[in-house]
């Protein structure tokens, strides 16, 4: 594992009456890696996200961001401090242009409209959409929405972006040209955390991949390992990965 520690998650539960979605989970991310979450519909991924990024407070366990602990901190003062996210279902604001949306998000580090414009459009040039600024965001394809979405978080200036499935549905070229973007992201110097079940891109992008299943982590490691993992490929990848 690379560097120091980014994001440290120490034996997170969180229960909804008597379901236990996420039972003492705990990993880590070293700076500058790429680490993806799998594991079957349910398994309780994107609550153990929305965990981390202060949508829901844990029953038990905490979440150290370099260092600091964050476990009961607010959404916004999360993404203040350096960890922005997308949604498993695409968020876009519907009567904002694309521009404007990624203006919402640069709002969070500068005043100046000015300003905040012109680090958007930079955004949209690095994330490809510079060309589509003044279309809707409802109007774009869902590529383009995802990819849009990215470049919110992206405008918030995150040293830390955790994605929720942002390459389901994709076609095989938009896939190549979202995990261009995501290697491009990294090269930036953020470090990523992705949820995601479309298994190439897990297997093409990730350091190290955790596993999770019933809301418990059932083993982390290197991609290729995880793939030949025999509780692995039962739990989740089924006989489609095994050697």
């Amino acid at each position: 594992m690379s560097g120091a520690a980014c994001l440290e998650v120490q034996g997170i539960t969180k229960r909804f009456g008597g379901l236990i979605a996420a039972d003492d989970v705990s990993f880590r991310v070293g700076e500058g890696e790429i680490v993806s979450i799998i594991g079957p519909n349910g398994a309780g991924k994107s609550t153990l996200f929305n965990c981390i990024t202060g949508f829901y407070r844990p029953n038990a366990g905490r979440v150290f961001f370099r260092g600091k602990d964050i476990t009961r901190y607010s959404a916004h003062r999360i993404c203040k401090l350096g960890i922005a996210r997308t949604f498993q279902i695409v968020q876009v604001i519907s009567d904002m242009t694309v521009l404007e949306n990624v203006m919402t998000g640069a709002y969070l580090r500068d005043y100046t409209p000015r300003v905040v414009r012109e680090k958007a459009e930079e955004i949209l040039r690095f994330t490809g959409l510079i060309e589509r600024r003044d279309e809707l965001g409802p109007d774009l394809t869902i590529a383009d929405k995802k990819r849009l979405e990215v470049a919110m978080a992206l405008a918030t200036r995150p040293e830390l972006l955790m994605l929720d499935e942002a390459m389901a549905g994709l076609t095989p070229v938009e896939l190549r040209d979202i995990i261009a973007l995501l290697r491009k992201v990294r090269e930036s110097g953020v470090t990523l955390i992705i949820v995601e079940h479309v298994m190439e891109a897990v297997m093409e992008l990730s350091d190290r991949v955790v596993v999770i299943n019933s809301g418990r982590k059932i083993v982390e490691g290197p991609p290729a390992e995880i793939v030949r993992n025999p509780e692995v490929i039962q739990a989740y990848l089924g006989e489609r990965y095994h050697a």
